[in-house]
């Protein structure tokens, strides 16, 4: 009774000092506009999401620290028509980037590290290595050939020789297949008139080039603003700049895209903002049609969105002094405010209308309502702030700076419902109005669920058993990227590359003490059922080194000479065309011993075409055959000059991944492609950090993250309950009214966890923030019918209470539906979500509610025995 006194007093003092009242509004309205841009920042750094003092963030800050490398990149991935082509591309994109000081600080090529062209053989099997070797030393003669006259003119000499060694019977073709077909497209083409690059990678180590795979990698650490909306696109617009100018990349023979956690991330920004203006204006036309049908008048809407907008530049202005940054999560604060707060601006509204058909004055009138309704809406904000403030104690940071923000908000909306509000309406002049304000179409559905109580209240009993009863089928997607756009540039390339172990971007990282015991534990962590291999500083030690050294050596010294030729004399047109007759005559003399399918036959076709082209052209031919084969001849003389390989004289641009300056050791943990989903990832990370509980990495992050924000949401929603349950008795004072409020808030929530389980839609990292909203949501609408059953009333649906929950709600689902239509797949869901629980909340609130309060003994208070008649229809004011 002193609470409904007080917030009568509040009105009355709004109404007579109106225009004071709403000055006092308007300054703080500029008073917010002008602090808050300049103390109100975005934080869209990830990590920040989460409390540092979590174990999990500690271990890998510990990692951070340790190998800086690997933190915040952006991966470039290049691809092309030839691996010496990829490798060139790849080149001079990091040459360019290093030189870039303003937008990169780091920038590697870690598959172009010298080590591996010098002592990658040694990482072969032995038979694997020999039955190369072998294959070299068959080839001397072509290799040398090519060796010393490394052209058009050299080439076509090395075939010619072929050609006379079939004809004589004395070389099996078997060998030179893959070889002689490469040549054959390569000559093809430039017969053809479009001469292209011939891969002499590929031609020389056959199936061995294969090992390096199609892509080459670029790895950046960029210069990021975190105050932007997407903290790495300056950079990222300069690297694409750099990649546009690359040769290769524009004449389309490679191509360069973009993945790793700064490209994720910046696209994950991207897609929450694309469209959200059309998105806005969308939600607002139809927020201002709910409330037309609502309110009615012009003048009552104009009231409601200013109220609603003074109460979120003042939420904006708390949350610049009391937090200083927007998380990614904490910036969803104002459709929150907006789709909440509105429901207490109508809820004064309607029962406004209602009170003035009969009060001589607005004033009187406001008095009336606030005395009535204004304690209902109190109690609705204080029960959904209490709800946000239950994630405040949790190590959710971003959800639990949502809940300080958001819980204030509601007393901030509140505070502008019952004074910003009644100074709007007294200032509007409206007049009174003529007509039953509630729905009265509506008195047989109440009649009906006071003869039905019984079957109504046990079929929404069994649903709820149904909905306990699944709650454990519940799927959370713990797989952040799966709330990600998977249509954008950065997935895409990220998708390509999982079903490799080598490019898994979930991977778990572990420190040792000392190489030594790096190796022993990987060696253990490599046995576990779900592990694909581990990795230590020890990996890049070749085992059975002497025997390999010894066959690489042999063969080192039967083709040294053959590599080491002096310089041939340049190549003309016309040496060119006596090569070409003098190898066509060399496959003419051999092709009654060659098969009609034999690379030789289609060789001496396209030497035919290419003898009738001009001098330019044959120079372009020689120029697209033999760009790379200096190279790989090169490479191949590095090849074969191996020496043994220990830890202490690995390279130090290779130890700086895996070593630290005090001697620690990192273990590198792959899993297997069964894993490759959000119980196989789990299982993964247990059976990982059951040997290595302090072990980090991205797949870690996951799964530890997942865990967490389960855990706050549990933590946060027992005690939100808790607090409600607990504010309802000291305002109530009744346990049994206390219970007829929070049965149907369960009962909404057992019933969207059964509608998400037959859908199904999997909870994840974006659409779980709906939990916290079903509850501040079902708290307001099932307390307004429960205060109208404490003060006497019988009629529920008819009531202008249950015109307010519904308009409340509409306006509500369009400010959260909106998100449904987001380009954000997180985001959709997490509107999606809204909706379903929403409509959840409707059905428990008109239906399970009313015969729920018609089942229960009526309060000393209550009238009617059964729900009393209402008009028809109400009258329409223009």
């Amino acid at each position: 009774m002193w609470v409904q006194t007080k917030l009568a007093a509040i009105a009355r003092l709004s109404s007579r000092h109106a225009l004071w009242v709403v000055l006092a509004g308007i300054i703080l309205a500029i008073g917010s506009v002008l602090y808050t841009p300049r103390h109100l920042g975005i934080d869209t750094n990830t990590d920040d999401l989460f409390s540092p003092k979590l174990p999990w963030r500690q271990s890998q800050e510990v990692l951070n620290k340790a190998f800086p490398q690997f933190n915040d990149l952006l991966v470039g991935v290049i691809s092309a028509k030839t691996p010496e082509e990829a490798d060139q591309t790849a080149a001079a994109i990091a040459q360019a980037a290093m030189a870039d000081k303003a937008h990169f600080h780091t920038v590697r090529r870690p598959d172009d590290l010298e080590f591996f062209k010098t002592e990658g053989l040694l990482f072969l099997d032995q038979p694997e290595l020999q039955k190369l070797l072998d294959s070299l030393v068959q080839a001397q003669p072509f290799i040398g050939q090519l060796a010393a006259d490394p052209s058009m003119r050299g080439l076509l000499t090395a075939i010619g020789l072929i050609g006379q060694g079939a004809a004589q019977g004395q070389v099996d073709l078997t060998g030179y297949k893959t070889a002689l077909d490469g040549f054959d497209r390569g000559l093809k083409a430039s017969a053809d008139g479009h001469p292209e690059p011939v891969s002499w990678q590929k031609l020389l180590g056959g199936s061995l080039s294969d090992r390096a795979g199609a892509n080459r990698f670029v790895l950046i650490q960029p210069t990021q603003d975190y105050g932007a909306i997407e903290p790495g696109a300056v950079a990222t617009d300069a690297l694409r700049a750099i990649a546009a100018k690359v040769p290769t990349i524009a004449d389309g023979r490679a191509t360069f895209r973009l993945t790793g956690q700064i490209a994720l991330a910046d696209q994950q920004f991207a897609s929450l903002t694309q469209g959200v203006v059309t998105d806005t204006v969308i939600s607002v036309v139809l927020i201002i049609l709910w409330l037309v049908l609502a309110v009615r008048r012009i003048r009552y809407i104009f009231a409601i969105l200013l109220t609603l907008v003074l109460g979120l530049l003042l939420t904006t202005l708390f949350a610049a002094i009391a937090i200083g940054t927007l998380n990614l999560i904490s910036v969803a604060f104002a459709v929150l405010f907006v789709g909440l707060a509105v429901d207490f601006a109508i809820q004064i509204a309607v029962r406004y209308r209602d009170e003035r058909r009969l009060s001589p004055s607005a004033e009187h009138a406001l008095e009336q309502t606030l005395r009535k309704a204004g304690n209902s809406v109190l109690l609705a904000a204080v029960a959904i702030a209490a709800g946000f403030f239950a994630f405040v104690p949790t190590s959710f940071a971003g959800v639990a700076e949502l809940g300080l923000i958001a819980g204030f908000g509601m007393l901030i909306a509140f505070a502008c419902t019952i004074t910003f509000l009644p100074a709007l309406i007294t200032l509007f002049r409206l007049p009174a109005e003529k007509g039953e304000i509630g729905f009265g179409a509506a008195a047989p559905a109440d009649m009906f669920l006071w003869q039905k109580r019984r079957p109504v209240v046990g079929i929404f009993a069994i649903l709820g058993i149904v909905g306990l009863v699944m709650i454990p089928l519940i799927n959370f997607d713990s797989d952040p990227l799966d709330t990600q756009d998977p249509h954008s540039e950065a997935m895409q390339t990220l998708r390509s590359l999982l079903d490799n172990p080598v490019t898994d971007p979930y991977s778990i990282d572990v420190l040792a003490p000392s190489p030594a015991a790096a190796a022993t534990l990987a060696d253990r962590l490599s046995k576990l059922p779900l592990v694909d291999h581990a990795l230590s500083l020890s990996s890049f030690v070749p085992d059975n080194q002497q025997p390999k050294l010894d066959a690489i050596a042999d063969t080192e010294e039967l083709l040294a000479p053959t590599l080491s030729p002096g310089p041939a004399a340049p190549v003309t047109p016309s040496d060119i065309r006596l090569a070409i007759k003098a190898t066509q005559r060399a496959i003419n003399a051999a092709k009654p011993k060659l098969p009609a399918d034999s690379p030789l036959l289609a060789i001496d076709d396209d030497l035919t075409k290419l003898s009738g082209q001009t001098d330019a052209q044959l120079m372009a031919a020689n120029a697209a055959l033999t760009e790379f084969l200096p190279m790989q001849l090169a490479n191949l003389q590095k090849s074969l000059s191996a020496q043994p390989v220990t830890i202490a004289n690995l390279p130090h641009n290779l130890t700086v991944d895996w070593l630290t300056p005090d001697g620690q050791a990192r273990i590198q943990v792959l899993p297997k492609t069964t894993a490759m989903n959000s119980a196989g990832l789990r299982a993964f990370v247990h059976q990982v950090t059951a040997i290595a509980p302090n072990a980090g990495g991205s797949a870690v992050t996951v799964i530890a993250s997942a865990t967490t924000i389960i855990g706050a949401f549990r933590e946060a929603a027992v005690l939100a309950l808790i607090a409600i349950a607990v504010i309802l008795f000291l305002f109530l004072r009744r346990p049994l009214h206390v219970a007829l409020i929070m049965a149907p808030l369960v009962l909404s929530s057992l019933i969207t966890v059964l509608v998400i389980v037959l859908l199904p839609l999997p909870l994840n990292f974006a659409n779980i923030i709906a939990l916290p909203l079903l509850q501040g949501v079902g708290v307001s609408f099932n307390l307004y019918f429960v205060m109208n059953w404490r003060a006497g009333e019988r009629s529920f649906l008819a009531s202008p209470t249950a015109r307010a929950i519904l308009f409340s709600a509409l306006t509500t689902s369009t400010a959260f539906g909106s998100l449904a239509f987001s380009h954000h797949p997180g985001t959709a869901s997490m509107g999606l979500l809204l909706l379903l629980s929403l409509g959840c909340t409707l059905v428990a609130t008109f239906i399970f509610e009313p015969a729920l309060l018609y089942l229960v003994p009526a309060p000393k208070t209550a009238q009617p025995a059964v729900p009393a008649p209402a008009p028809a229809t109400e009258d329409i004011h223009s």
